[in-house]
């Protein structure tokens, strides 16, 4: 295996670990106030929460919330693979090919979750 191939693999699997360190430090420290996140988030009383009322709009917002939180959270994993899928191409046009399309379609996909993101605010200020 030449130099290249090898440091470029190194770097994948640097920027891979990074980001999983990151990724579960952020889930664990989610985790630890994630009761209470919802409780404010949405307003909800009761047994769990405390006392209160829960509104359609508090309750939409912290749903679009969640969801994009998970379409960031894939689309960051696939760039991750498509990135991966690019250095160990080794050339090969398909291959290539494919991981381009792989990162299109994850940008695309983060561009969506955006726009939805703000449609839904901008429809639920109206309301």
């Amino acid at each position: 295996m030449d130099i290249i191939r090898k440091s470029k693999l190194l770097l994948a699997a640097f920027l891979l670990l990074a980001f999983a360190t990151f990724g579960v430090t952020s889930m664990v420290s989610a985790a630890a106030s994630a009761k209470d996140d919802v409780c404010s988030g949405v307003a909800l009383t009761g047994a769990p929460c405390g006392g209160g009322d829960a509104t359609v709009t508090k309750v939409i917002k912290a749903a679009i919330q969640i969801l994009t939180l998970i379409a960031g959270i894939a689309a960051v994993v696939m760039i991750i693979i498509a990135g991966l899928k690019f250095i160990t191409s080794g050339g090969d046009s398909s291959a290539v090919s494919s991981a381009k399309s792989s990162l299109v379609y994850a940008l695309v996909g983060i561009v969506v979750v955006a726009l939805s993101q703000f449609i839904v605010h901008f429809v639920l200020g109206k309301v």
